[in-house]
């Protein structure tokens, strides 16, 4: 049995409209691994990595591997990750899905997160995953014309928060849905959280791992267990950050943001590297 997680939901997606910032930097990219539909390129392992999920900024110096949202442009010259929020809503954009994708409890109201008050999307059936699928692999469409070279869907773990609606095994096809369109796009596909899951990364078909805390957690060495260094750390504290860069900063890539993942310039940005 799986321990459900008590946390509280740590990324962020900000509505983008800024165009994307130029970079200069060598892409830094790893031997291909084989996807469902042919060969993807991973990140770097251990690569100089930057979360602009909150909205696009130059990135530092040094950074080779940013992820930004799927309405930014990609950072040019870098290895670019598409972010994509694919088992829940955003806050307030319930009214862009079909009522009957959205979960609701017995008494008919919308199941929502409450950390981030997005609806839970409803994958219990293999008619719902399919049209949620449908929906997502678009988002996967437009980061894949925009030339990125993977995705990152974020909310894999919303099951363990909402265990009374939900299962892993719901989940766990309704990513394979996903991972397969992306392959079909040339993308690499990211684990986002979930550690527990990462023994099943090949089945799922998820070829390297995105996760938040998992050095505060004590977790990381359950995702390089089953993707070896090719995991991201995303830590939200100095705490954090340290024992991240104690344990795996010769190794991992990673980073610290501030929760909201605002950009360079905004109120509480905050970022530092090991």
């Amino acid at each position: 049995m799986r321990t459900p997680y008590m946390r509280t939901p740590r990324r962020r997606w900000i509505a983008i409209t800024a165009a994307a910032a130029m970079a200069t930097a060598v892409p830094m990219l790893s031997p291909s691994s084989a996807g469902a539909a042919g060969t993807v390129t991973l990140p770097k392992a251990h690569a100089g990595f930057d979360y602009q999920i909150g909205g696009p900024y130059t990135p530092p110096a040094g950074v080779a591997v940013v992820s930004r949202d799927h309405d930014a442009a990609p950072a040019a010259g870098l290895y670019n990750i598409c972010y994509v929020n694919a088992f829940q809503t955003q806050e307030g954009a319930e009214s862009q899905w079909d009522a009957d994708l959205l979960l609701h409890d017995a008494k008919g109201k919308i199941v929502k997160d409450p950390g981030w008050d997005e609806a839970v999307l409803d994958i219990r059936t293999a008619g719902n995953r399919q049209r949620i699928a449908a929906k997502v692999d678009g988002w996967i469409d437009q980061c894949a014309a925009a030339g990125y070279q993977a995705v990152e869907p974020d909310n894999f773990d919303t099951f363990d928060r909402f265990p009374s609606y939900l299962t892993q095994a719901q989940a766990e096809a309704y990513i394979q849905l996903l991972s397969a369109h992306a392959h079909l796009k040339r993308l690499a596909i990211a684990q986002k959280n979930t550690a527990e899951l990462s023994g099943d990364h090949t089945v799922n078909g998820l070829d390297f791992a995105i996760a938040e805390e998992c050095a505060d957690y004590t977790e990381c060495g359950d995702y390089t267990a089953a993707y070896g260094n090719h995991v991201i750390v995303i830590e939200y504290t100095a705490k954090g950050l340290k024992k991240a860069c104690t344990s795996w900063g010769s190794t991992l890539s990673v980073v610290r943001r501030d929760v909201d993942v605002v950009p360079l310039g905004t109120s509480g940005y905050v970022r530092a590297a090991c």
